[in-house]
């Protein structure tokens, strides 16, 4: 029972509406999650973590990535409690989006050493984002990248998801070019690697990746590429934002190859499966939904699917929301909510990113999350949301 309860008050906060008025938004009991998982789980699930920006460093927010490198590994520790691996400097973590390769190397440095001390599960971005794409003239230039960050990330013990590259979206010109270069790089990783596929929604500069616009003809070559080289992939994750080609390329991967749904609008559906089979995760709206998504997949293992569904149906408009068009601002939605239930002190991003949104946007996401039972503390959560809209000029 929440604090306002136990009064016999209810928490209220005036938030903003589309025609330009307040209404008086009176918030829902919340949800008394586990903070620690109790049981093993019948699903590998990720969650893609972002990181803490430092809001009192001496930078410029649009150039420079200061970072609370503190609270940064504190929420992956949080992850790992529920029972997640943590998916290191990838999107959700701004990389290539103001996070930089120095700066993801020491991220993944740290992180890799915390989940040693925990003996918990991280998986680390290697990409080519060290080299800019007007730079790369030709696949070797694209090989010789990804060697040095698949290097560096195995100098410390860390596994691999093998990123899309925005270089070789530039210089390859036809599906055999990505087969060469994947074909390389997978021959040399240590451990089989998870390889992901990200749709242009998120990343702009992908579009055309696996040598197609046709989204089947990329499909026949990733999966090519993939059963090709089972040996050396754990699994792919795909970011599409389209179940029907999630599942159709899940059934034709070699067996022992994982799909990870990178599907932040139908997770809930391809984690739960059908008769042929079922999506794993990584996915970063878990880390905004990570108590409601632990006690999900708990349930799930311990064979009740009505909980599951019960638990994680109402986190998914939430999801949709955070992602909507355009889908590579999602960021902001997963640090809002972070910081509305107190996993940092500010809504500050690199990159300036706190400012992607709109306060209806961010409006929206405190009503969503309050359906959904995910606010903590929602005396915290009002308080926070009341500094943000004042901040943009409304009294909340």
């Amino acid at each position: 029972m929440n604090r306002y309860e136990r009064a016999g008050q209810s928490l209220s906060i005036r938030l903003p509406r589309t025609d330009r008025t307040l209404e008086d938004f009176r918030l829902s009991q919340a949800r008394d999650f586990p903070v620690r998982l109790e049981r093993p789980l019948n699903r590998v699930a990720f969650a893609a973590a972002h990181v803490v920006a430092d809001p009192l460093a001496e930078c410029d927010p649009w150039l420079d990535a200061a970072i609370d490198w503190e609270r940064t590994i504190a929420f992956r520790e949080h992850l790992w409690d529920l029972g997640f691996g943590v998916a290191e400097a990838m999107d959700t973590a701004q990389r290539g989006m103001g996070l930089s390769w120095p700066d993801s190397l020491e991220l993944i440095r740290r992180s890799v050493e915390a989940a040693r001390a925990r003996k918990a599960s991280v998986f680390s971005g290697a990409g080519t984002d060290h080299l800019p794409p007007e730079a790369a003239k030709s696949l070797d230039d694209v090989i010789r990248a990804y060697e040095e960050q698949v290097g560096a990330i195995e100098a410390f013990g860390g596994r691999i998801i093998l990123m899309a590259s925005r270089a070789l979206a530039r210089v390859a010109r036809s599906p055999d070019d990505y087969r060469k270069v994947y074909d390389r790089i997978l021959a040399q990783v240590r451990e089989p690697v998870i390889i992901h596929w990200l749709g242009d929604m998120f990343d702009p500069a992908l579009a055309g990746y696996w040598g197609a616009a046709d989204l089947d003809a990329a499909m026949d070559t990733a999966t090519a590429i993939i059963n090709d080289n089972a040996g050396k992939v754990d699994g792919v994750k795909i970011s599409l934002l389209d179940k029907n080609k999630e599942i159709a390329m899940r059934r034709r991967l070699s067996s022992g190859i994982r799909m990870y749904t990178g599907d932040d609008f139908n997770y809930a559906e391809l984690i739960a499966g059908d008769a042929q089979g079922h999506s794993d995760a990584l996915l970063g709206i878990f880390g905004a939904i990570a108590p409601a998504a632990s006690a999900a997949l708990a349930s799930l293992a311990a064979g009740d699917r009505k909980a599951f569904d019960e638990i994680l149906a109402p986190t998914v408009p939430l999801s949709r929301h955070i992602f909507r068009a355009p889908t590579r601002f999602y960021k902001t939605g997963v640090v809002f909510m972070a910081y509305l239930n107190g996993h940092q002190d500010h809504f500050t991003m690199i990159g300036g990113q706190e400012s992607a949104r709109s306060t209806l946007h961010l409006a929206d996401i405190l009503r969503l999350a309050d359906a959904a039972g995910l606010l903590r503390d929602p005396e915290l959560a009002v308080a926070r949301m009341r500094t943000v809209l004042a901040a943009r000029g409304v009294d909340g």
